[in-house]
């Protein structure tokens, strides 16, 4: 397939880019700053862009089988990145006629398990105030995708760390895994990638954890 892959020089999106081209796929890595890549591969081209104006990354979507995008707050003050970020990616997919798309959100946006416990709840319930502005972000971002033209669907990770892939995860289509509390970087995108294919997650938010 053709992917272009937002966010590739963040965790989940340097993942993305390297298995993608582990896979055999032609990758369009989207960046600000290309040194901060340090994925490279045959298959892959490099993309700059500071995604301020929809009409300068349409080229990077333009003819793409699907758009997987990493990009969001890495910190409580870039709170607000994510939702205007990813409506450039919108606008710039509209406008090129490409519709499949995946996005990483977090866990607290969606539901919690039908069977969360109280210490479940209560830990869900912490780090959403805490993180609140993170979250009102991802939420406003998740709006946007539910309005635009887009097959999209959302990753929603727990508690994310940075171990090898495994590939054993588990994920729920419209709910969250019951006491799944962490995830790693390198399982996110691979789960992005299977999904890429999925119909039955168009147009849907998917919990993921171990």
């Amino acid at each position: 397939m053709k992917l272009t892959v937002f966010g590739a020089t963040g965790g989940i999106g340097q993942e993305v880019v390297r298995q993608a081209l582990d896979a055999g796929h032609q990758v369009t890595a989207v960046v600000r700053d290309p040194a901060r890549l340090s994925v490279t591969g045959e298959r892959l081209e490099v993309f700059r862009a500071d995604l301020s104006d929809p009409a300068a990354v349409r080229p990077a979507v333009a003819g793409r089988d699907a758009v997987l995008s990493g990009l969001g707050a890495r910190r409580r003050a870039d709170a607000g990145i994510a939702t205007r970020l990813t409506r450039t990616v919108l606008d710039a997919m509209e406008a090129e006629g490409v519709r499949r798309l995946l996005v990483v959100s977090a866990a607290p946006v969606g539901p919690e398990p039908q069977d969360a416990g109280l210490l479940d709840r209560g830990v869900r319930g912490v780090v959403s105030a805490v993180l609140k502005d993170i979250y009102a972000d991802l939420r406003a971002m998740e709006a946007e995708l539910a309005r635009s033209a887009t097959d999209w669907t959302v990753a929603r990770p727990p508690r994310l760390q940075d171990k090898p892939l495994s590939g054993r995860y588990r994920t729920v289509v419209g709910g969250f895994p019951s006491k799944g509390r962490l995830m790693g970087r390198a399982d996110v995108a691979h789960a992005m990638l299977a999904m890429t294919g999925d119909a039955g997650t168009v147009k849907q938010g998917v919990g993921m954890a171990y």
